[in-house]
């Protein structure tokens, strides 16, 4: 016991204590601390004696805090409060930051950049929330996400645009010098048409060939771009992506654009965040981050 607090009981008691204040069930304090329901009961019986006062009423169904125990509990409680604060303003936390992406997103895009930001951040925690479903921002715990879309994301949301959607058509080098590049709609028959949930071969195929607005015959269909990127890296066929997805393959020669044109498209890939009074710091950091890494593409 420190000489300067000759009454001050064990910390790990009081924190103990604390927790079941709040939860008013001893199992349920033993969850959350991580321990045994018989050495939360320890606790308390060790701290009541040691002061020789009730805290606690022991009821049918968990427990009740005498009136002593009100007012101690919500005592200990700033008390615990300020050592946590004081502790934090010594050894700061990395700020966390949770930005949801589709997994092609991810991928293709956003996971070959990460390692510049953790070395340029290593202050910031940042989480990547990889699905196809759409993310909630309060149930999931979502600070920023990359939506695809026009630029109206709801009134309660801020939308900045990140990059626009410029879509290429791409093949293995391997493929297209077996088979030779199809120059005319008769040639891009002989290709397998790798297609995802996108479907932009209607749209692409009748701004190369006006007159033939059909696709190719032979398709391969998947829920995800990433797989059709990589089913092209394979040699199965020809897919259409975001340039900015197949940019990396195809300056490191795994991909080669097949035509020249790109299909310029409404929809674009937007930072979405909620609109609050007051941001983490963290938040502005990274959506400038995500930009720049735009800007050098």
């Amino acid at each position: 016991m420190p000489a300067g607090f000759p009454g001050l009981p064990s910390l790990n008691a009081l924190r103990v204590f604390e927790v079941v204040a709040r939860q008013l069930n001893f199992r349920l304090a033993a969850e959350e601390l991580g321990v045994t329901q018989a050495a939360v009961a320890q606790q308390v019986r060790g701290l009541e004696a040691s002061l020789q006062v009730r805290l606690f009423e022991r009821l049918p169904r968990g427990v009740g805090l005498t009136d002593a125990g009100h007012g101690y509990a919500a005592s200990i409680r700033s008390a615990l409060v300020m050592i946590d604060e004081a502790t934090r303003l010594l050894c700061p936390a990395p700020s966390r930051l949770t930005i949801s992406v589709t997994p092609t997103f991810a991928s293709k895009w956003l996971i070959p950049r990460l390692g510049h930001f953790a070395e340029a951040h290593p202050d910031i925690d940042l989480r990547v929330l990889a699905t196809d479903r759409l993310s909630h921002f309060h149930a999931d715990s979502v600070d920023l996400a990359v939506r695809y879309g026009q630029s109206s994301f709801g009134s309660g949301l801020n939308a900045e645009l990140l990059m626009e959607q410029r879509v290429v058509a791409v093949a293995s080098p391997a493929l297209l010098a077996e088979t030779g590049k199809p120059e005319s709609f008769a040639a891009l028959q002989g290709y397998v048409a790798l297609h995802d949930a996108h479907n932009f071969w209607p749209q692409f195929t009748a701004v190369l060939f006006p007159e033939h607005p059909k696709p190719a015959a032979r398709t391969v269909r998947f829920n995800q771009t990433s797989l059709a990127i990589d089913a092209a890296i394979g040699g199965q066929g020809i897919t259409l992506a975001s340039y900015a997805f197949v940019k990396d393959d195809i300056a490191a020669g795994r991909l080669e654009q097949v035509f020249p044109q790109q299909l310029s498209l409404d929809k674009a890939f937007y930072l979405v965040w909620p609109r609050k009074a007051q941001e983490a710091p963290a938040l502005g950091l990274v959506r400038s981050w995500l930009k720049a890494q735009v800007d050098e593409s």
